[in-house]
């Protein structure tokens, strides 16, 4: 089967598409290269639930109290459920709480890191970013401007997290408008990734696990340096894939709702087996993680996309690191290089 669109219409502004009886589809903007995220909202007896929020930011209040008072009225919103902790999903679940007492449903972890990083504010670099930097081969002159610029800070587009909120876990079921849904859990793009698939068999909500015409972002970052989220991720998806269906609706976090998973999520896998393929060949000398780049992404990054690249650059090596098929050197100069063993 190929992966099939069945909605040509998309959300604009704060003007939604009707997936079903009950479940609302909007797309709220993003400031970068990925400019909107999905969030759905779905009608309940008493109220709705809201999947996933949008940055916290004060045109994301306004989109937001525009869409509750022209779509969600006289309803309240009774209850946000996050996929995930990273900041386009998460950023206005505290607001939702302030605003309204919404219940915050989310994973352990992701409520943990949000709450951990949103009180984490830093004016400078810390020296592990800096080091991180430096490992991957970035110049000098390029690490002097990040040590001097004030970087991305999560509270910056992320509320407050509140006190309070409701755990989900792996094998619990959760009635979501009118149907009940299995919660599975992934790992790799975000650890402990929520995803939502109804009992009937009719719905998917994917967050960020999978994507249907983009590949999620797995990443290294200077919080865990050494982490293999590749090797969590490639694991979560043979998993899905081996207990799902082609049929199945899938609603994720970008780009548009799709049928098609069992594929995709096939495409997925060999998509970043054809990477590692790729970087063994590449990698007959030492490399740096910016140098592999271009073999990995086939051109050239822009700044804004820097450190996204860095982080998915980073958890390809490590992958083939941890399985033994390279080697890491300390350069002397400051750098880490790759190399086939």
């Amino acid at each position: 089967m190929t992966i099939a669109f069945p909605y040509s219409e998309k959300p604009q502004d704060e003007h939604p598409v009707m997936i079903d009886e009950g479940i609302l589809w909007f797309r709220l903007p993003l400031p970068m290269a990925l400019d909107h995220v999905n969030v759905f909202a779905f009608e309940e007896d008493t109220g709705w639930t809201i999947i996933d929020t949008g940055f916290y930011t004060r045109r994301g209040v306004e989109i937001w109290q525009n869409i509750i008072g022209k779509h969600l009225d006289p309803k309240p919103v009774n209850r946000v459920i996050v996929t995930h902790y990273h900041p386009d999903h998460m950023g206005m679940a505290g607001w939702f709480r302030s605003e309204f007492n919404s219940e915050i449903v989310t994973t352990r972890t992701s409520w943990l890191l949000a709450r951990m990083l949103v009180l984490d504010v830093q004016e400078k670099p810390t020296d592990e970013s800096i080091s991180y930097f430096q490992n991957a081969g970035l110049d000098k002159e390029k690490l002097e401007e990040r040590k001097n610029s004030r970087p991305f800070n999560f509270a910056d587009v992320v509320h407050q997290i509140p006190l309070g909120y409701t755990r989900i876990s792996e094998g619990d079921t959760i009635m979501i408008g009118k149907r009940n849904w299995n919660v599975r859990i992934g790992h790799g793009h975000a650890p402990a990734h929520a995803t939502f698939w109804a009992k009937d068999g009719s719905m998917c909500l994917a967050g960020d696990q999978f994507l249907p015409d983009i590949t999620p972002n797995i990443g290294v970052y200077a919080t865990e340096p050494e982490a293999n989220p590749l090797k969590e991720w490639l694991e979560s998806c043979r998993i899905f894939y081996e207990t799902t269906n082609n049929e199945t609706l899938v609603l994720a976090g970008h780009k548009s709702p799709f049928r098609g998973v069992k594929e995709r999520l096939g495409q997925l896998i060999d998509h970043h087996k054809v990477c590692l393929d790729s970087l063994l060949s590449y990698l007959t000398e030492p490399r740096t993680v910016i140098e592999c780049f271009e073999i990995l992404f086939g051109r050239r990054i822009p700044e804004r996309e820097f450190g996204l690249a860095t982080a998915e650059a980073y958890a390809h090596l490590n992958f083939l690191w941890k399985e033994g098929k390279i080697s890491r050197t300390d350069h002397e100069k400051g750098y880490f290089t790759w190399q086939l063993n």
